[in-house]
């Protein structure tokens, strides 16, 4: 659920961990943090510094409307795409990093280019197509947000109040709002860091587990700092406002989902499942990650036996497809496919999904992660932004969870849309596999751009 991101520029989606730049990060449920490109350092005379484990809002530029700062007009942003050296360059990423499988979608003003890469199940001659199912772990807390946003707009509740006028028993919960809730700055411990979560999914991955077990666990630690203080990715965060929608929707959040959100931006292949299934609708990839669940769940690095092990061939990754994802609820457990993930993260960032005045908070709520590095990679209402060229910056999360990881960004400014999606959570040496990719991806998108870490 982490986010790790773009590059082990974010993420750790675990979709479920908190981002930093380089490291992975993610789990189910984190979003992307270093989601573009881990070390990339723009040079002085061309963009802001170099992106760090955190991202905030900056001052919106002078008549502009997304709160970005606008293209350098010097030149055009973005490449002529080719879209036989995108394929042969996301092969290249992709036997790097020893993933069985991975899809890319690109949506540019030249016309939609996939490339497809490997199979979706070992063992077989599958390749993954832009109608795949995944699970889209951290990205899942893109649809909560928007929820919680428009039960907000329709006056169900306010961004100020505090969670404690819907979820009883929270730690410090009269004094953290749902906006705290919504760009991860609560304080409350992260429960998928809890080592014995790990313990307990490699034990019964087929158990279900509800959201108050996950609160538990999260509560029996104390807050890691005072509400509203700092920054620190948590699904914990995520799970409450799962919560917080059902209480104030009056429905669960699977069916809030469905007619909120899945329904009216018509997207057909996607849902969340419930609590006992652990399938995946036909066609659907299976998901890989070498050993026990913490390696996605809290970064647990490999032993340099096991990576030899699987660099050489004579380790398997394990087969996660069918691990229950109920744990993650609304920070991570959704399932989609590139094609609705495109749509979706570009109707959200354009103003499809809410109102214009709440589309105005949700576009300038990112806040820098480390204020220390205010040009840095921003959180806010369940995305994350970041600039990583001169012409270049996207709105976008990540996801990542036993089995998968994965990104999904819209650049409003050159209009791009990019989702990527791997079946292996994390190489052999220890990357989070879709945002190590991303560098090679992007240095075929945007004109003058040479990300390091490319293959």
């Amino acid at each position: 659920m982490s986010g790790r991101f773009i590059v082990e520029y974010e993420d750790r989606d675990a979709d479920m961990r908190k981002p930093r730049v380089v490291a992975r990060r993610t789990l189910v449920l984190t979003p992307c943090a270093a989601l573009l490109v881990a070390g990339f350092a723009l040079p002085p005379e061309s963009g802001p510094p170099p992106p760090s484990d955190a991202r905030a809002a900056s001052p919106a530029t002078p008549g502009a409307t997304t709160g970005a700062p606008s293209p350098d007009p010097g030149g055009p942003a973005l490449k002529q795409i080719d879209p036989a050296t995108l394929q042969a360059s996301v092969e290249r990423a992709a036997e790097a990093l020893m993933v069985p499988g991975a899809m890319v979608l690109l949506r540019t003003p030249q016309g939609t280019f996939r490339a497809s890469v490997g199979t979706t199940v070992l063992g077989a001659a599958d390749p993954p197509a832009s109608d795949t199912h995944f699970r889209i772990a951290s990205n899942t807390k893109t649809l909560t947000s928007a929820l919680v946003l428009l039960l907000a707009q329709e006056g169900r509740l306010e961004l100020t109040d505090p969670v404690s006028d819907y979820v009883p028993g929270v730690p410090n919960g009269q004094n953290i709002t749902v906006a705290q809730l919504l760009k991860m700055r609560s304080g409350l411990y992260n429960y998928t860091d809890a080592p014995e979560l790990s313990v307990s999914l490699d034990a019964e991955p087929a158990k279900a587990r509800t959201p108050q077990e996950m609160l538990a666990i999260a509560f029996s630690r104390p807050p890691n700092f005072p509400p509203g203080t700092s920054y620190e990715y948590s699904n914990t965060n995520y799970v409450l406002l799962g919560l917080v929608a059902e209480k104030t929707g009056g429905q669960p959040l699977e069916r809030q989902f469905q007619e909120r959100l899945i329904g009216p931006q018509a997207l057909k292949n996607t849902l969340l499942p419930g609590s006992r299934d652990t399938s995946l609708p036909a066609p659907y990839s299976h998901g890989y990650m070498y050993g026990g669940t913490a390696h996605a769940l809290t970064d647990k690095p490999y032993p340099d036996d096991v990576r030899r092990a699987a660099e050489s061939g004579r380790l398997k990754p394990l087969d996660y497809t069918r691990q229950n994802p109920s744990y993650a609820y609304a920070a991570g457990a959704a399932v989609s496919t590139a094609d609705d993930m495109a749509g979706w993260i570009r109707s959200l960032t354009t103003g499809k999904v809410l109102n214009p005045a709440f589309q105005k908070q949700w576009l300038d709520s990112p806040q820098a992660q480390d204020p220390a590095a205010p040009n840095g990679q921003k959180y806010g209402y369940g995305i994350a932004y970041q600039r990583f060229g001169p012409k270049a910056a996207m709105y976008f999360h990540g996801g990542e969870l036993p089995g998968f990881n994965s990104f999904i960004g819209h650049d409003p400014d050159n209009d791009v849309t990019l989702v990527v999606w791997t079946n292996l959570t994390v190489s052999p040496d220890g990357r989070t596999t879709a945002n190590a990719m991303m560098p090679t991806i992007l240095n075929q998108v945007y004109a003058g751009l040479s990300l390091p870490g490319a293959y």
